[in-house]
């Protein structure tokens, strides 16, 4: 498959270049030529499907044969080692639970998957590879897991300081070996620009071969589709429409998810879901974008005033606001409405929301109320232990730590401090 880039001034380039690449050289994010819908026959069929089996289905239409089915299929099984469960927390209102992976946040799912994908081209090409990734929280420490001591790749993780939770900070600065980590004087989208500067850098491009593991590289998009359909597989037999509602921050979930619906997935309806950070919303109901500076939340890994992934968004809907507007609703909830909904979820249905769930939840509560005979979704995409801090002073009852983020809690971290200025990361990486 080729792939094209969003900004169209750049050549199409195929699989393994898009995925090095990460950024096209007009600055747009890549996009594939096309995409495929699954055969009837396998949509068919997806209810009697396991996850590792529905992601191998759709993981071939993109990534074969760049990579081997048999490589594909070693990758799937060895990334997705862990269970995900589906839990019905109230009549018609369900929780797809993204957080048992090994650092307890659905960005395991990509990482992981990734990590194989680039080990491969790595083992092909016998090139070192350094990975530029930037992060407002469950990212990094995904990434720095899924690629340690991963054979030819070096990862540099970049990080606005004092606006991680602590739990997420040991994570990604305490891995060491083959993972850097660089605390950044700024806000996430200071990260994200440095990030996108050095791809676009002769100096560095001529010194590393760079790669980015965010989301503006399509290899982390990808994957993220695969739940999509996995949530579809357990739902449909509901017979309703099914609204699914993702907390959205750089969006590359919710736009993974308007793959999947491109490709067949019976999804009847997006809620994109978001902070104080509100610029997608805001289009969603003005039809004008504008970005502005990121502002501080307790759902910090939603905090992006800038969202990469938009333009995907507008590719996806060929700029027509209209299109875009049938097929998601877009939704933002201040500090006090998240943790409001904490509390009354864990008082009446005794379930624990992290703050990124909990404006999940708010937004499909929205959704349904010009919706009443569909079925509702809401993506967990962090486990609440991991905002301990926050969500403990809701609810009044201590979280049990999971036994793999209780590991992270006593490690040394390690990181390099920067002032928000590109010369300055240059100069770091390259010295």
């Amino acid at each position: 498959m080729k792939f094209y880039s969003t900004n169209k001034n750049s050549p199409l380039v195929g699989l393994q270049e898009a995925i090095m690449r990460s950024l096209a050289p007009d600055g747009g994010l890549y996009m594939p030529m096309g995409i495929p819908k699954l055969p009837n026959k396998i949509l068919n069929q997806l209810s009697e499907m396991s996850f590792q089996e529905i992601a191998f289905e759709v993981s071939k239409i993109f990534f074969a044969p760049d990579v081997p089915n048999k490589t594909l299929k070693k990758i799937i099984f060895n990334a997705f080692d862990f269970k995900i469960p589906l839990k019905e927390i109230d009549k018609n209102i369900f929780v797809l639970e993204l957080f048992h992976g090994p650092t307890c946040a659905f960005k395991d799912f990509a990482a992981r998957f990734m990590a194989g994908v680039f080990g491969h081209f790595a083992n092909e090409s016998q090139r070192e590879i350094t990975l530029l990734v930037s992060t407002s929280g469950d990212t990094g420490s995904a990434i720095a897991h899924g690629f340690q001591n991963i054979k030819g790749i070096k990862v540099i993780i970049l990080y606005p300081s004092g606006k991680v939770s602590a739990l997420q900070e040991k994570q990604l600065t305490s891995m060491g070996g083959n993972v850097r980590a660089l605390e950044v004087e700024g806000t996430f989208d200071d990260c994200q620009k440095i990030v996108k500067q050095a791809f676009l850098n002769k100096d560095l491009k001529n010194k590393f071969t760079l790669a980015s593991a965010n989301s503006i590289n399509i290899a982390r998009l990808l994957p993220q589709t695969f739940y999509y359909f996995y949530l579809c597989a357990k739902l449909q037999k509901k017979n309703k429409p099914i609204l699914v509602s993702v907390p959205s921050g750089n969006f590359g979930n919710l736009t993974a998810g308007l793959i999947a619906k491109k490709m067949g997935a019976p999804i009847s309806k997006f809620i994109a879901s978001t902070n104080s950070n509100d610029a997608v919303p805001k289009y969603l109901q003005t039809g004008k974008f504008k970005p502005s500076p990121s502002v501080s939340t307790i759902s910090n890994a939603m905090d992006v005033g800038s969202p990469s992934n938009f333009a995907r968004m507008l590719d996806l809907y060929e700029n027509d606001f209209m299109k875009m507007k049938q097929d998601i609703l877009g939704v933002s909830f201040s500090d006090k409405k998240t943790k409001d909904a904490i509390k009354k979820v864990f008082q009446q249905n005794n379930y624990i929301m992290d703050p990124h769930g909990a404006v999940a939840y708010l937004g499909l509560i929205e959704a349904q109320k010009n919706n009443p005979n569909s079925v509702g979704l809401f993506l967990e995409t962090a486990h609440p232990a991991k905002f301990a801090d926050v969500v403990e002073k809701i609810i009044g009852v201590k979280i049990p730590v999971p036994s793999r983020l209780k590991n992270y809690i006593n490690r040394k971290k390690e990181s390099t401090m920067l002032k928000n200025k590109f010369e300055d990361f240059k100069n770091e990486i390259l010295n």
